[in-house]
């Protein structure tokens, strides 16, 4: 029902928060992958931060020119953190959205748009896909947010 908060024993037969937690999986296991990558492109790359972590290519100095940085970790490390950034919002804000009783059409909608701004975000950074690709995905998956939080006041304002 639009406009009611659910009760915590309706969670698992509500529409809307099971597409919550659908979409809120993807986005987290897209997150979860941006390390792997990292860890692939430190590897690949031979650029590491820790001298623990180059004790495979040697010892003392013959290991130190491997701590380094590398424009292309860096590249991916932003991109995790662009995520955490955005992500993390979205999971509150989510929860609290599919909690406040909206339409499933409209919640699916507001979801499969994040997840897929969060996913084009992530190729316009990897690749790297020239402005203002990145830019628009990250501002479509913010507004999103946006329009989920205002839905939330909207509908259970306390202030």
């Amino acid at each position: 029902r639009s406009g009611e908060m659910a009760k915590l024993t309706q969670l698992i037969d509500n529409e809307v928060f099971r597409a919550y937690a659908t979409y809120t999986t993807i986005v987290l296991l897209k997150m979860m992958l941006m390390s792997l990558i990292t860890v692939y492109f430190r590897i690949t790359r031979k650029a590491f931060v820790n001298p623990e972590d180059t004790a495979s290519f040697g010892k003392g100095e013959s290991a130190k020119k491997y701590l380094r940085t590398d424009t292309d970790v860096e590249r991916v490390r932003r991109g995790h953190l662009n995520d955490l950034e955005n992500i993390v919002p979205f999971l509150g804000i989510g929860l609290l959205y599919a909690l406040s009783g909206p339409e499933l059409y409209t919640a699916l909608l507001h979801f499969r748009i994040f997840a897929g701004a969060r996913i084009a975000h992530t190729f316009a950074y990897l690749i790297p896909l020239p402005q203002p690709g990145r830019g628009l995905s990250w501002a479509v998956g913010y507004a999103v947010t946006i329009s989920m939080a205002y839905k939330v006041l909207k509908t259970v304002l306390y202030l």
